[in-house]
């Protein structure tokens, strides 16, 4: 058989092989979802929302006290993720963990120009993820008058419990199609491989692509039952 497979021969190959080709990709499609359901641990996220505020200021310094304090976002945005902070998080909520396990699971982030920080955390129990993201927004809240001698932090939304919530990970539905359309790939891959290697003559078109030479005429078998029947007539 030629060593080449052209984009019809493939085509034909796919139609020929889809059969495994869809037995590839069901049954990496049912170990992934058997394993999202069954095996991987859900995790949940919980956000809160910090407004970087100054209170108090006269009406001629609005404007500049509005761009300082989005300078100071940058700031904020590292100090709710060191150990001063999490230090006195995990002190309050008696965490089981390190200060690099808890920084792990936070994600601070702000839009561009905007005053308001969210403050994301992930974790294993909702009620969890939603206890250290308050938790977090308070301490900071408390502590920031005294690390930068300035006051405009204000709690703008609390993180809370939904009543029907959804895991953030695993995302059970985005996995099965993944690992569907990768099963396919692989009994495609798998199709291909078959083909290209298998050597054995099945076709009067194999002995023409070995021998370079062409078919002039072939000979039929003759089913056994059919041969002893003529023979009994003779």
């Amino acid at each position: 058989m030629s060593e080449t497979i052209s984009l019809q021969e493939l085509v034909k190959l796919i139609k020929k092989k889809m059969l495994l080709i869809i037995g590839f990709a069901i049954c990496s499609a049912g170990i992934t979802a058997y394993l999202s359901f069954y095996l991987i641990s859900p995790v949940y996220e919980a956000q809160t929302q910090l407004l970087v505020n100054q209170k108090n200021i006269s009406e001629e310094n609005i404007w500049a006290q509005m761009e300082t304090d989005l300078q100071l976002i940058s700031t904020y945005n590292v100090i709710i993720k060191s150990p001063v902070i999490l230090n006195k998080v995990i002190e309050k909520l008696s965490l089981q963990i390190s200060e690099e396990e808890l920084m792990n699971q936070i994600t601070v982030s702000n839009e561009s120009d905007s005053k308001v920080v969210n403050i994301s955390v992930r974790a294993d129990e909702l009620q969890q993820a939603v206890n250290i993201a308050n938790t977090i927004a308070e301490v900071f809240q408390t502590e920031i008058p005294n690390l930068m001698s300035v006051n405009n932090i204000n709690i703008l939304s609390a993180a809370k419990i939904d009543q029907s919530p959804n895991p953030v990970e695993p995302n059970i539905t985005l996995n099965i199609a993944a690992a569907f359309i990768i099963g396919a790939m692989a009994g495609i891959g798998v199709a291909f491989l078959r083909e290209v290697f298998d050597v054995t003559i099945k076709t009067e078109k194999d002995i023409e692509n070995i021998l370079q030479l062409p078919v002039l005429g072939m000979v039929s078998s003759i089913p056994f039952e059919k041969e002893k029947k003529s023979f009994h007539k003779t």
